[in-house]
């Protein structure tokens, strides 16, 4: 019988082009499932043939729990009874009981043969998705072979991938026999055996598109450095070369747009807008923008925005169909775009100004005429008043020495006065609380007004509580909650 084991084995690798190992592995399963059906419960069977006799062992095993943690009697067994056994035993381990090994012949055949030859078209899908990959083509060209409910199956040589419902391009009517492309997502390798999950919605498809039918990609002369989509509807790429001999968006277009027009055509459709990208973050969204022309940006860097103001006649352009244009140049750039008209922009400026006038009458305790003048000269915080260096405040017409030397006074003791303040709020706050990342100790006094005072009070809050608790905006607030959150599932994993 061993020798018949041993002979099986060879046979069936020949015959289907896989390691000997794999056969091994798939007769071990198919034997562990026979051996279960011996039983009237649901055990864990194992069954291990030594690779050079053929000689095989069949093994019930149970998986050792903690104490108190035992929920199946046939799968499992508490450590302290496990150690009876094996004294060095550990929580995770097997503890293992030997069977009688099933005659491989009374083996239900039909079964069994079902089992290996599964495990090796699992092996040989996986060898023909390692070739593939091995090639590093990120583009698969291949025929539509079926179409279901879950979305289509692309056919190329021996390899078949799966495209998804949502990795198709909304509205595309593929149909079987199609030649179509996509970009290699990654490889599934859960339910049935390893599957290559294919892609035609993601921005890095578009990008190697672009690769295929512009030869100076290829040869390292144009770069993409961003891409943004709407499948089926609209897209934007940002071009740059460092050879001035070359027009960036002119070589993507190509003769008479027959570059473009061939990305176009196989993402059905797919308007492709093609924008200069700029070191410079303020030209950058401006090129995005387009073709929207921009009256003035207003770059915020701490919340990292912009504040683009178009006048009216650009207005709906640069916003585009239900929001299209400036949701995609939000994406290509990598900045929140606040798109505004001439007026609404004076009434944020003026509304903000007023703000920080009635912040330096209060903090300062000056009138209005002077913390005109320190906004009109580019304040905008009593830590610049503070320490912004005193050669600079001097320069300031309306003010004479003395001033600056008793609005700098002011400053520092206001911000003094405001760090005491802080410390005494927080002495009750714990050291986890405290040291969260992206926590600050301002923060920290402002959730001690709110009776918070330890991570886990923090990880309880919604995060609309905890935006009308401190002020912070809603996205600094998800992430605060989330982290303040992370050590619940850790444990819980462990």
């Amino acid at each position: 019988m061993s020798r018949e084991v041993l002979l099986l084995v060879d046979a069936l690798a020949r015959e289907k082009n896989v390691a000997r190992e794999v056969v091994f592995q798939a007769l071990e399963s198919a034997l562990a499932s026979a051996t279960k059906k011996r039983f009237k419960e649901d055990i864990d069977a194992r069954v291990a043939i030594d690779r050079m006799s053929g000689d095989y062992e069949a093994f019930r095993r149970w998986q050792v729990v903690p104490d108190g943690e035992l929920e199946d009697h046939d799968l499992q067994m508490i450590v302290s009874e496990a150690q009876k056994q094996i004294p060095d035993v550990q929580v995770g381990d097997f503890i293992e009981e030997e069977l009688d090994a099933i005659d491989l012949g009374r083996i239900g055949a039909q079964a069994a043969k079902q089992v290996i030859l599964q495990k090796i078209r699992d092996a040989e899908r996986e060898q023909i998705i390692a070739d593939f990959l091995a090639r590093e083509e990120p583009i698969l060209s291949g025929t539509v072979k079926r179409i279901d409910r879950e979305g289509a199956v692309i056919e190329a040589g021996k390899l078949e991938a799966r495209l998804p419902r949502d990795q198709m391009i909304p509205k595309e009517n593929l149909r079987v026999g199609d030649r179509v492309r996509a970009l290699s997502l990654r490889v599934n390798r859960e339910g049935r055996g390893p599957q290559l999950i294919l892609s035609r919605t993601s921005p890095d498809f578009i990008r190697h598109l672009f690769a295929l039918e512009v030869p100076e990609i290829e040869q390292g002369l144009l770069e993409i450095k961003a891409a943004a989509r709407d499948p089926g509807v609209r897209a934007k790429i940002a071009v740059f070369t460092k050879d001035r001999r070359i027009d960036p968006i002119g070589t993507c277009v190509g003769v008479r747009g027959s570059r473009v027009q061939a990305v176009t055509g196989e993402l059905a459709g797919e308007r492709v807008d093609i924008v200069l990208w700029s070191e410079d973050p303020a030209q950058f969204v401006i090129g995005a923008l387009a073709p929207a022309n921009v009256s003035s940006i207003v770059v915020d860097e701490d919340r990292h925005s912009m504040d683009v103001v178009v006048d009216e006649d650009n207005l709906a352009l640069a916003i585009g169909t239900g929001g299209r244009n400036v949701r995609l140049a939000s994406e290509l750039t990598g900045w929140q775009i606040n798109i505004m008209s001439a007026d609404e922009s004076q009434q944020k400026a003026a509304s903000e100004r007023m703000v920080v006038r009635d912040l330096f009458m209060h903090k300062l305790d000056v009138d209005e005429e002077v913390a005109d003048i320190l906004i009109d000269e580019g304040f905008t915080s009593v830590e610049e008043v503070a320490y912004v260096p005193i050669n600079e405040m001097l320069e300031i017409e309306a003010f004479d020495e003395d001033t600056v030397n008793e609005l700098r006074n002011r400053a520092r003791n206001v911000l003094l006065t405001e760090a005491i303040a802080t410390e005494e709020k927080i002495e009750k706050t714990a050291d986890d609380l405290l040291t969260l990342e992206g926590m600050d100790r301002q923060l920290a006094a402002r959730l001690a007004d709110s009776g918070v005072f330890t991570r886990d009070e923090l990880a309880e809050l919604a995060v609309d509580e905890l935006v009308e608790a401190t002020g912070v905006d809603e996205e600094r607030a998800r992430e605060l909650i989330l982290k303040a959150r992370a050590h619940w599932f850790e444990n819980e994993s462990a």
